[in-house]
């Protein structure tokens, strides 16, 4: 029925006894209690829909919805069923280009799906046909929803019941949200690490109440809150909650008086999301089939095989003139379309690699599930030589140029690899992608070189390209990347190469020990904060900090070395005086901001290596919980891990493949305030909250591959500390008989720890470590002593005591808060 309430164009509470809706084999519809009943058999194939008929009165009729096209709906089901609706015109197009459904609980929620810049039929069947889509949807005539159950896989068997539909506004007050919500990581706290949970509030508040119980409900934990400080970046109040002195494995519930969560403590939380982060990169390969052994449901057909790729006007040189075909296969899909830009392509690939650089013998023995998985090969470098191969390909073999992209002339539609029909082509040379090029490969040529018989002549081809590259950069140095007319695809344009001429010249000489190199690196023009695709000096200055030893005889390591570490100190510094407890600031909320924040713990942990100052360590494992919930939005970024994660990121792969959740692994691109995309459905336009999940919000839910790069590199890394610290913390503990023999307090420690021993025990040694195994101090206590040790200048974190007597060696974690 119609209604002229405010804003509501449309409105049925299905209390006039009309069912408008037409029962199917695998669907029965029926009114029982003024509900709109679907009884569900379990005999629906995937897509199988049923439909409801607008109508006035009982009479079916077209609504015009354009001036609100807001649909609200109030229902719950049995199973938890994935509810798809997607609105019908008059004309039989249909909106599910970027379909919208909701998860069912078993209470009545109300729920909204928002169809603003969604009207849009994908061309899947019916009147809208593949090579015409995307066809608009005409709000003004809308006649159906059409509603599918678990879409893909079909197969519900359940019960739906639906209170009522409204557009425009909904038929009933929508309820008042919390004044309060609880942020924390939702994948894993880590044994021994500082754990945070925060309590944040639309208004101030002291003395807020916690609780936290274990997974008997005994309360092991409870207190109040200091003063909340606003955090300007969401328009939030923020209190935190240290919880670190809970370092038991289990499952725990944090508790307020308007909600709870829980959480998870163990000592290795991250296994399957690491796998799931790198395979990310397998899932994007193009030019392959992706069989069910190593993809498992989401294999899928081989498409974009790029053996017969055109030369652009753009790129057209005398020896290969416009329209010539070139052979450019293999490489990763860069994003949420089916594109590959060198620029990109080379700071993921350069990650990855200094994955492996910096920490060889971690990645020698680590399996992948690939299908180049074991031999002689580390399963990470198999990964890099799928995208390294391509790279090779782009580069023009006549005088070293490399193409700034591979791409159709416009971004597809949402379809899937092997469906895609049209032409592919190498677009520009650019100085861009020529520098970035010449690094790259020139830190793949030093890898590779380990690998001569498994590999033979890599290592060579790839540092003659990188040369050959640098060369045509030097002879054409600003060659910036411009659009061509009839090119829409992503641009990826930089106009300041001062960073990628150093990177490239460091990155060569590194590899080389050439003079040419050496010549043109100049530390002073290398300045960058938190590297990117468009700012890469840091990465020199990463590279410069690993080979220091064989630098510093050549360029100023110790320079170079200040200006990484002055970045970290920003960011350390951040991150122990920010209202979240987290690295990031107001100006890193920019289009890719998970990217910016996971390249804030590389930075982070490459200062800890160069220092072995443990506050970098601790600041990076406490900026990781921002990625995974502890941030603005509530949300853990990374799809397929957490309570609250990204369900319909912009990435055709997912959209397209019938699979009801996206590809696991992926990091979306986080809250940034532009909104350039004009979707709705952001709940305010604040940097550190201005995020929706939803396939339109390109600006703010893509995913790409140089956002997964440094996610890949920190959680490996930092498993790797965490493994040396397992690896100390089971050395010869027992701290049952630490107990019976010693007093040890207070535990935790803001700093000073006391020792007596409670038997005649003499001549006992104490030794203090930290969680890499470095010795901090030795004492001695004796029988009568109450030794204070001092451990205030040292980082918060898990430290172990070991006692040293005459009956054996015993040892006792302490935690300096």
């Amino acid at each position: 029925m119609l209604s002229s309430y405010g804003q509501m164009t449309y409105s049925d509470n299905f209390d006039q006894g009309i069912l408008n809706i037409a029962a199917t084999e695998a669907y029965s519809p029926s009114l029982e209690n003024k509900n709109l009943t679907i009884t569900a058999t379990g005999d629906a194939g995937p897509y199988d829909p049923f439909s409801y008929l607008m109508h006035i009165n009982g009479t079916t009729s077209n609504v015009d919805i354009s001036s609100a096209p807001k649909l609200y709906i109030k229902a719950k089901g049995t199973n938890n069923p994935d509810l798809r609706i997607d609105l019908e015109d008059a004309n039989g197009y249909v909106t599910n280009l970027n379909a919208q459904s909701q998860v069912l609980t078993d209470e009545f929620v109300i729920y909204e799906l928002n169809y603003t810049g969604s009207l849009q039929d994908g061309g899947y069947g019916g009147p809208c046909q593949p090579n015409d889509a995307p066809c608009p949807v005409d709000a003004s005539q809308v006649a159906k929803l059409v509603f599918f159950v678990n879409a893909a896989e079909g197969g519900y068997a359940g019960s739906i019941k639906i209170d009522w539909i409204s557009f425009g506004e909904p038929l009933e007050a929508l309820p008042t949200p919390s004044e309060f919500d609880i942020r924390y990581n939702q994948v894993s706290y880590l044994k021994g690490r500082n754990k945070l949970i925060n309590i944040v509030a639309i208004s101030g508040f002291t003395n807020k109440s916690y609780t936290i119980y274990n997974s008997t409900d005994d309360i092991i934990m409870s207190g109040t809150t200091d003063n909340s400080d606003f955090w300007s970046d969401s328009g939030e109040h923020v209190a935190t909650v240290d919880i670190s002195s809970i370092d038991t494995e289990g499952v725990y519930r944090f508790a307020i008086d308007e909600m709870e969560v829980s959480f998870n403590i163990q000592e290795d939380g991250y296994q399957e999301l690491r796998e799931q982060a790198f395979k990310y990169y397998y899932y994007n390969r193009a030019s392959t089939a992706l069989t069910p052994v190593y993809a498992g449901e989401y294999a899928r057909n081989e498409g974009h095989p790029d053996n017969r790729v055109i030369v652009h006007a753009s790129a057209a040189s005398a020896e290969r003139p416009a329209g010539t075909i070139i052979s450019a296969p293999k490489g990763w899909y860069d994003a949420g379309d089916y594109n590959k830009y060198i620029v990109n392509s080379g700071i993921s690939t350069y990650t990855l690699l200094a994955a492996y650089e910096h920490y060889p013998t971690f990645y020698q023995n680590l399996d992948f599930t690939i299908p180049e998985q074991g031999g002689d090969i580390p399963d990470i470098l198999d990964e890099i030589i799928w995208n390294l191969d391509w790279m090779l390909a782009m580069q023009d073999p006549n005088d070293g140029g490399v193409y700034h992209k591979l791409t159709g002339l416009n971004f597809s539609g949402n379809i899937m690899p092997d469906q895609y029909t049209f032409d592919r082509y190498v677009v520009q040379k650019t100085t861009a992608a020529a520098l970035n090029f010449a690094a790259v490969t020139a830190v793949a040529a030093r890898v590779f070189a380990s690998y001569e018989s498994a590999k033979p002549t890599y290592s060579a081809t790839l540092l003659q390209a990188a040369k050959n590259a640098y060369s045509w950069a030097k002879s054409n140095p600003n060659i910036y990347y411009t659009q061509p007319n009839d090119v829409q695809t992503g641009a990826y344009g930089d106009d300041n190469l001062t960073d990628e001429f150093q990177w490239a010249a460091v990155e060569l000489f590194i590899s080389t020990n050439d003079a040419q190199y050496k010549d043109d690196i100049v530390i002073n023009e290398i300045d960058g904060g938190v590297p990117g695709w468009q700012d890469t000096a840091t990465l020199a200055l990463i590279s410069i900090a690993h080979h220091a030893s064989s630098l510093s005889n050549d360029i100023d390591v110790l320079t170079a070395n200040d200006k990484l570490l002055t970045i970290a100190d920003q960011l350390r510094n951040t991150v122990n005086t920010s209202p979240m407890k987290i690295a990031m600031t107001t100006n890193d909320y920019v289009w890719g901001s998970n990217g910016v924040a996971g390249n804030q713990l590389v930075v982070l942990i490459r200062a800890y290596e160069l220092t072995a100052n443990e506050t970098y360590l601790d600041a990076a494992y406490k900026a990781l919980d921002y990625l995974l919930g502890r941030n603005g939005t509530g949300y853990s970024f990374v799809t397929g891990f957490g309570d609250k994660t990204p369900l319909d990121p912009h990435h055709r792969i997912s959209v397209a493949d019938n699979i009801s959740l996206p590809v696991p692994g992926m990091i979306s691109g986080g809250p940034h305030s532009g909104q350039q995309d004009g979707c709705s459905g952001y709940p305010n336009n604040n940097p550190a909250s201005s995020f929706v999940d939803d396939y339109c919000s390109y600006s703010t839910n893509e995913v790409t591959i140089n956002w997964n790069a440094p996610l890949v590199y920190s959680l490996h890394a930092l498993h790797n500390y965490q493994n040396s610290l397992l690896t100390l913390s089971t050395d010869q503990i027992n701290e049952t008989i630490v107990d019976q023999k010693f007093n040890v307090f207070p535990n935790p420690t803001d700093g000073n720890i006391n020792i007596k021993s409670l038997e005649l025990t003499t001549n006992t040694t104490v030794e203090c470590y930290t969680i890499k195994g470095k010795r901090v101090f030795t004492k001695q206590l004796n029988s009568t002593d109450t030794l204070t040790l001092n451990i205030k200048d040292k980082a918060a974190g898990l430290y172990l005591l070991k006692f040293i007597t005459k009956d054996g060696t015993y040892s006792k974690k302490i935690i300096k808060q």
